[in-house]
């Protein structure tokens, strides 16, 4: 059973020619394992893909989050669940058919995401909600890692909890971006319970320590709620 909070350190702030190790760093201290997935298309960047996310499962049993933040999800994020993925999460932004995308990856063994970037509204989607098992908000705009986190987001964080809490849905809320021991408590307190940190914990001196830092911060922020 999965803690009420989790904690998902990001790979994309880790040495990519270390991934094994960096993921090793954070066992036992995190609960997932963030996974940015960029195309060059839907967001200016490129990362990593389907084949690292296959080599990089067999290295641990730590579950994988997978961000997609691609084009035509559709036809790629079945592979990820397939390959293992505890949670693939696509881009509301890019994708038809949202409930078909959440029922695929769902018939594929993996919990569905939906991610909504910077610019977009969330109250289109809010009807999604029963749908889906995550909802990730950006808290700065997909593409890339180390910006500054927008408190202005957590608005949308506030809307969809309180549609979580209305209609009693069991939905994980995820944040992303800038996410770091001086803004996770604004989070929280927003309502989030899962918490993407890339540079707040690989950069810090021990990774492992600052996942359980950020962890108590957010128990801190949550206590009585």
């Amino acid at each position: 059973m999965e803690p009420s909070l989790i904690i998902a350190p990001s790979i994309l702030a880790a040495d990519f020619a270390h991934l094994a190790t960096a993921v090793h760093e954070i066992e036992g201290a995190a609960d997932w394992v963030h996974v940015d997935v960029m195309d060059n298309h839907f967001v200016p960047n490129l990362t990593i893909g389907l084949p690292v996310v296959q080599s990089l499962r067999k290295a641990t049993t730590i579950p994988f989050d997978v961000h997609l933040m691609i084009t035509d999800p559709e036809r790629w994020a079945p592979g990820y669940a397939e390959a293992g993925a505890h949670n693939v999460t696509f881009h509301a932004e890019a994708c038809d058919n949202p409930v078909a995308l959440a029922k695929t990856l769902r018939a594929a063994g993996a919990k569905a995401g939906l991610a909504i970037d910077r610019d977009t509204p969330v109250e289109p989607y809010l009807e999604l909600l029963p749908y889906v098992d995550t909802v990730l908000i950006m808290t700065i705009k997909a593409g890339f890692g180390g910006q500054k986190f927008m408190p202005e987001m957590l608005d949308k964080v506030r809307d969809v909890r309180r549609r979580i809490k209305a209609k009693d849905l069991q939905v994980r809320l995820e944040v992303d971006g800038g996410i770091a021991a001086d803004t996770i408590e604004q989070a929280a307190e927003a309502g989030a319970d899962a918490f993407v940190a890339g540079t707040a914990v690989y950069g810090a001196e021990d990774p492992a320590e600052a996942c359980r830092k950020l962890r108590a911060l957010a128990e801190r922020a949550t206590a009585g709620s």
